[in-house]
């Protein structure tokens, strides 16, 4: 069974779209979508453990450029 996350982004002041785009096309991201409030994007993604999750975040998604700051949400079955 996958391991899912939701990864709460901000972004630099009007750049969220952008990097919402830029997310969803990273391998993992099963939607990116731009939002009001809080946080600019959040994103869903999708690996086979947690730390292939925190890889991706790390590695990838905070590398866009426009990201000032994420919070990953794990999924949790109860």
């Amino acid at each position: 069974m996958a391991v899912q996350a939701y990864i709460l982004v901000q972004t630099e002041v009007g750049r969220a779209a952008e990097v919402a785009r830029a997310i969803a096309d990273v391998d993992g991201v099963v939607v990116a979508d731009d939002v009001t409030g809080p946080y600019d994007v959040i994103a869903r993604i999708e690996g086979p453990s947690v730390d292939e999750l925190g890889a991706l975040v790390i590695s990838h998604i905070q590398k866009v450029p426009g990201i000032t700051r994420t919070l990953t949400c794990p999924v949790v079955r109860i």
